[in-house]
Order: C-alpha cells, then sequence, then structure tokens
C-alpha cells in the first residue's frame, strides 16, 4: 500500500507546484491524512478532457476595465505544460559532472539544461522544479554513434532543425515537427559507463593522489641519546574535501587509519586547507606498498590512478582537461592508462623558466571525450567537472538511425528551471485564469493544469444564441480568461469552431492568445479582416528564452509570437501586443525591448498589464518564486505590495490593471513614452462596423405540412 502523501511535499505536476483548495470548496482540505487514501496513490497527474455542457458560450461583462462586453473562452484551464519522457534508467547529466537514472532524480536536485546565449546555446546549471511518471507505450531511438533512448511518443529532443517529437505526421491530428532519419540530434552522444569502483580502482585511486599530491618521507636522525631512530611521516593536505576524504575512506579499506587535521587556517586570499597523516611505521610502509607500479595493471587500476592524478594534479578550463607533473614516470603511467581506454591526448612542454621541466597531458576530442572521462573514472573535486558555458554542439555521429516501437513501460519526467536537460548526452525537452477552476469546485493550482474542460458543440450553442431574435451585435473577444491556442485546440478544433460560425455570419471579433498555432486559423482571419471585423493581440511576457520556459513551459518561443505578429499583420489582420504580466523586478525591464520588437514585427498597438493575483494565484506565485527565484522572492513581492497598495492584490476598478504608486506611475509613463517613440498606438481601438452582421438561420424543426384544400 502506498503511503499518503504528504502536504508539504511538491506535487509531481507541470507548472503549479501544489494543489491548493479552491475558496469556493464547502470543507477545507485537511493539512495532515485523514486515513481514507486509495491503495494506489499514482506517482504522477495524468491529463483529462472533459466536455463543458454549457447552454450559452458567450460570456457578459460589464467591467470598466475590460474593453469588450462579451467574450468566449473555448476551454477551461490550460495545458501549457510538460509532456511525459524518458525510461528510468536514461543518465542525467547532474551539475557536480556526474550522471544519475532519470528516475533517481529528485525535486530541488541541480542538473545541467541550455540556455540561449549570444550566437550559441550553452550548457548552464538549473534546478529540478517537479518529477514524476507515468506508463504509455514508448519507442527506442537509435544513433548513428550507439546513442540509445526510450521515450513516449510525445516528448521532444533538440535537433538541428529546432525541437521535435519523437513521432508525429504530415497531417491529421498529430501534424507536428518529428524526428526522421534526416535529424540530428544535439548534444554530445552517450554516457560512458563508470568503471567499478573495487579494490583495484582504489589503489590506483590511492597511487595516482598520493604520488601527485601527497608528502610520504622516511626521516633519519639520532636522537638526544644518540641512538639512530627513523620518524616515518604521511601527510596528505588538500583545499577540497570531496578528494581527501575518498582518500581517507580508501586507506581505511586498507586498515590504515590517518587522522584529520587542519593545516592552515583560511585567510584573505587562501581558502582553508585540511590534512590527513600518519606517523606509524606499519602505515607508512602499508602506504608505500599501495601505491607501487604494478607490473600488469588492470583497467580497474588505470582508471582509478587517472581519477587521484586528475584530482591531484588536473584542471579543466578553458574547454581543456590537462594533467601536469614533472616526473616523467607519472607522464608515461598517464599515457599508459589513457591508451588502456582509447583516448587521445597530446603531450606538451610549457615554455617559461622553470627548475624542473613539466610535461602537460592535453586530452583532445572536445566536450564528448571530456565527460567520457569524468564518466568512466569518477573524480572525486567536482568543481574541476563544470562545463557550464560550453557550447551545445560536437561533431559525434548523431543523426536518427531507427525508431521503433518497444511496448508499454513506465516513463519518467522532470520539469526544470530551463525547460531542458540533458538526456544521456543530448537535449531533451522537458496564467492568471487559474481561479475560473475553483467555481467547479477544483484546484486552481494542478487541476487547471490538468483537468481541462472543452466547450462541447460550441459552434451549434454559439450559432443558436446568435439567432436569438432579442440578440445584439457587439465585439466578441475570444481568449479572454483561457488561452484558445493552447495545445489542445490542434485536436479539439474548438477555437475554429467558434471562427467558421462568426466568418458565417459577418460577425466582429478579436482574439488574445499567447500561441503561435493562430496563424493556423489565417484564413478565416484574413477574411473577415477584409470587412474590418477582426483583430489579434498577442502576449508576450519576456523575450529571454529561458526565463519563457520558466514561466509559460509549453507556449510559444517570444520568436515564435514575435512571427506570428508579422505574419497576422503581412496578411492584413490587425494585430498588437500585450505586454503581460508585467511582473517587478523579473520582466519589467524588458518593456522598452519587447515593444522595439513588437514594431519591429509590424504591431499597430500595444498594452500592457501589471501582474494580478486574486485569490488563490498569490500563493501559487509565491509557490513559484520560492522555486525559481529563492534570492529575489522577498524582493518581487515588496514591489508588488508598493504597487497594490500595500497588499498583494487590490481589485478596485481602474487600478486592477495598471497598479498605484510611484513604481506604478513610472511603468506607466515609461510604457507612453515608448509607444510615442515607436507610433503604437494606445487607446481603445475603433469599434468595428457591426452592421455587416446576418443572424444565422434558425434551425428548422422538421418538414414543412402543405395544406391540401
Amino acid at each position: 500500500m502506498a503511503p499518503p502523501r504528504e502536504r508539504n511535499q511538491p506535487l509531481k505536476g507541470r507548472g503549479a507546484l501544489s494543489n491548493p483548495a479552491g475558496r469556493f470548496e464547502r470543507h477545507q482540505r485537511e493539512a495532515v491524512d485523514d486515513g481514507w487514501y486509495q491503495e494506489e496513490v499514482p506517482d504522477f497527474i495524468p491529463t483529462s478532457i472533459e466536455p463543458d455542457r454549457a447552454r450559452s458560450v458567450i460570456a457578459r461583462n460589464d467591467s470598466p476595465d475590460i474593453p469588450f462586453e462579451q467574450s468566449i473562452n473555448p476551454y477551461r484551464g490550460c495545458s501549457h505544460g510538460c509532456v511525459y519522457c524518458l525510461r528510468g534508467d536514461t543518465p542525467v547529466l547532474m551539475a557536480d559532472g556526474s550522471a544519475r537514472q532519470l528516475a533517481r532524480v529528485t525535486v530541488g536536485s541541480e542538473i545541467y539544461g541550455t540556455a540561449r546565449q549570444g550566437m550559441f546555446r550553452r550548457y548552464v546549471k538549473t534546478r529540478v522544479l517537479a518529477q514524476w511518471s507515468v506508463i504509455k507505450p514508448a519507442y527506442r531511438i537509435s544513433l548513428e554513434d550507439g546513442t540509445e533512448l526510450v521515450a513516449g511518443g510525445d516528448h521532444r529532443f533538440l535537433t538541428e532543425r529546432g525541437w521535435k517529437f519523437v513521432i508525429g505526421s504530415m497531417s491529421g491530428e498529430l501534424q507536428r515537427p518529428y524526428l526522421t532519419q534526416n535529424n540530428k540530434l544535439m548534444g554530445t552522444g552517450w554516457f560512458a559507463q563508470e568503471v567499478d569502483k573495487d579494490s583495484e580502482y582504489k589503489r590506483g585511486y590511492l597511487c595516482g593522489m598520493v604520488r601527485g599530491d601527497a608528502h610520504l618521507a622516511a626521516y633519519h636522525y639520532c636522537n638526544k641519546e644518540g641512538h639512530r631512530t627513523t620518524q616515518y611521516r604521511f601527510r596528505l593536505a588538500l583545499c577540497d574535501g570531496e578528494a581527501l576524504y575518498r582518500a581517507q575512506a580508501y586507506l581505511l579499506d586498507f586498515d590504515i587509519i590517518a587522522r584529520e587535521f587542519l593545516f592552515q587556517a583560511a585567510c584573505a586570499n587562501r581558502r582553508e586547507m585540511v590534512a590527513i597523516h600518519t606517523g606509524m611505521r606499519w602505515s607508512f610502509e602499508r602506504i608505500y606498498l599501495l601505491i607501487a607500479w604494478p607490473p600488469t595493471p588492470s583497467r580497474s587500476w588505470c582508471a582509478g590512478f587517472l581519477a587521484g592524478i586528475f584530482d591531484a594534479e588536473g584542471s579543466f578550463s578553458g574547454g581543456n582537461l590537462r594533467i601536469s607533473n614533472t616526473d616523467l614516470r607519472i607522464i608515461d603511467w598517464i599515457s599508459r592508462s589513457l591508451r588502456e581506454f582509447g583516448f587521445r591526448f597530446a603531450i606538451e612542454e610549457p615554455t617559461g623558466n622553470r627548475a624542473k621541466p613539466i610535461k602537460v597531458v592535453r586530452l583532445l576530442g572536445g566536450l564528448r571525450e571530456h565527460l567520457r572521462f569524468f564518466h568512466s573514472f569518477d573524480p572525486a573535486i567536482s568543481r574541476k567537472l563544470n562545463v557550464e558555458g560550453r557550447a551545445v554542439k560536437s561533431e559525434a555521429p548523431l543523426r536518427v538511425k531507427s525508431i521503433e516501437p518497444v511496448g508499454t513501460m513506465r516513463l519518467y519526467d522532470i520539469t526544470t528551471g530551463t525547460g531542458d536537460f540533458i538526456a544521456n548526452g543530448v537535449v531533451s525537452h522537458n496564467c492568471y485564469a487559474r481561479p475560473s477552476h475553483a467555481y467547479m469546485g477544483l484546484s486552481p493550482g494542478l487541476d487547471f493544469e490538468t483537468r481541462l474542460f472543452y466547450k462541447k458543440d460550441a459552434g451549434k450553442v454559439l450559432e443558436e444564441e446568435l439567432a436569438r431574435p432579442g440578440y445584439v451585435c457587439k465585439p466578441i473577444t475570444i481568449g479572454a480568461n483561457t488561452d484558445p491556442y493552447q495545445p489542445i485546440e490542434r485536436r479539439m478544433r474548438v477555437t475554429r469552431e467558434i471562427l467558421e460560425v462568426l466568418v458565417r455570419c459577418r460577425h466582429p471579433v478579436t482574439i488574445i492568445t499567447k500561441g503561435a498555432l493562430v496563424l493556423r486559423d489565417l484564413d478565416l482571419l484574413s477574411d473577415l479582416a477584409r470587412d474590418g471585423l477582426a483583430g489579434v493581440g498577442i502576449s508576450i511576457t519576456s523575450l529571454d528564452p529561458s526565463l519563457k520556459r520558466a514561466m509559460e513551459p509549453q507556449a510559444a518561443s517570444p520568436r515564435a509570437r514575435l512571427e506570428a505578429v508579422r505574419q497576422l499583420n503581412e496578411a492584413g489582420v490587425p494585430t498588437g501586443v500585450l505586454v503581460a504580466p508585467v511582473i517587478p523586478a523579473l520582466t519589467d525591464h524588458e518593456m522598452e525591448a519587447i515593444l522595439e520588437a513588437s514594431a519591429a514585427a509590424g504591431a499597430r498597438w500595444a498594452g500592457y498589464v501589471l501582474l494580478r493575483l486574486p485569490y488563490e494565484v498569490k500563493d501559487l506565485f509565491r509557490e513559484w518564486l520560492a522555486a525559481h527565484l529563492p534570492a529575489s522572492a522577498d524582493h518581487v513581492m515588496s514591489l508588488v505590495r508598493q504597487m497594490r497598495g500595500g497588499k498583494d492584490y487590490d481589485s478596485s476598478f481602474g487600478t486592477r490593471m495598471r497598479g498605484t504608486g510611484p513604481l506604478a506611475e513610472l511603468l506607466r509613463s515609461r510604457f507612453q513614452i515608448a509607444c510615442r517613440r515607436l507610433g503604437l498606438g494606445t487607446g481603445r481601438q475603433q469599434p468595428p462596423n457591426t452592421s455587416l452582421f446576418r443572424p444565422p438561420l434558425p434551425p428548422r424543426s422538421g418538414p414543412q405540412l402543405s395544406l391540401d384544400l
């Protein structure tokens, strides 16, 4: 029987980190377990899509802050989240340079993702925000170099042509970019398996560490009585405790006790240095035998030796892995051990005046070989294994060789701060409307992302409303609450069904979305726009792709949204941009840059909305800040309160969209100055012509009866 989920344990989901009670639930959720839990507690959050059989699809609004009286929301909830992923034994690149199985990666772990910086996508460190699993059909992706990945069909990998799903089609419900044998995945390719840390590995590690960095000597002298005596001394002093304590543990495995002491206290320009030592003759002689050069070294010994000598004398910086020493015997053993594992290397001699000539062994082959070195031999000092900032490029042969189904199995996925992670050497991918779910007795947290409702027979219901004798034509806004072009629209097509009715009736409409899928309906929108009956507002929160991935993980990229602005305007559909939500100390500095990029894409007007935190959303946003930006969370909320009259949110008409106070006024002035400079309209747009409206014919109840007179 699975144990109950604790209240403070993050649920495994997409954007929200918890599932707080809706404000209309009669009974508040208990903070402790009440004993009524199922025997099988799922460790993932499934997505459900249910019909919402409403008698009306048009919502009326009388708020003075909203520039429309009628709106349609095709969906309740929003699926802008992550998709399910990879087999549990897939190795993931951790921030310390090691690889860990995906099933063992936990929330809060630091791993590597990627982010675009300048001309290149680069490796960056990020945190795991959620982890979950699901049982579903899986596919094996085999690459040219032998890399294998097992993933769900909805998972995405980064290719030389952008993100692509494992499976898809050229048309139909699965029409989307998908992997083919012409694609090359981005990354370094398969991660090497670590050599077993047996006794031979430990001997090799101690040989490399002690010969590279320890003091091992016997001193002969005469004492006060004139007797000749010998003092035995072993000392290993390091700034990096990881290698020091590994060496101490390995010595203990061979019954050698080396005690710890402070070798050097920290000062202004030096780190603290701790040492281990022993002065016992037996221990000294035992260590001397342990580090002897073996007549026929095993692979395990070579692996341990390379790990030890790298911890003692190695470096990894500027994209180069080097091991230096003045002892030619050590250089020879480094070379011999590298050849044992098939590594290519160069031996160099730095120029300069030196008392003793030094040799440098430099590993060749780029990041792919550097990671193979780290994963095969497992050096202890994690700071030397940092690949942050390295460009995601490789000469590895990562072309897709085959994709084949392998049956149904449990697959795992994680959500990260960058929206991606490194799986077996390749780059793997991973809303203000939340309170509306509370009206249905559901949580505005994870329920909002995973329990979705669509307007059943929306086109038919809309036609009936528009055909009523008392209906007065007024512009309709689609997407005022939830995005009409979220991912499920590709399959459900509710938004398109509504637009088709509006086109037939020549009814004016405005669409608000952050989804590039709006371009699919360009034929309908351009038809309406020819009569001045259509307009579109594209919401852009940030131009930073990494921040977008954290805030809106499944929404279109900033570049895709700007491209939608360009194509819509070129097709004659008046399109503007909403800078929303503006989050102080997080996205507010981007306002001018977003407006400039939008104007360059052809935007005709612009607006902005200050971050709104009504009801339960304020708690979800605090959770998000704590997970993503813990150091800035208090500062962000402090500025929010300064713009909301000292509260997290003020719902007063006239100020809830813009805020109050000096900071809110400064934001308003910046927006207006930028729009004037760029020629973007900011006022209410001219109301569309409603005289072209043609009510649909009412449905006929049956065949007309004839009168036989």
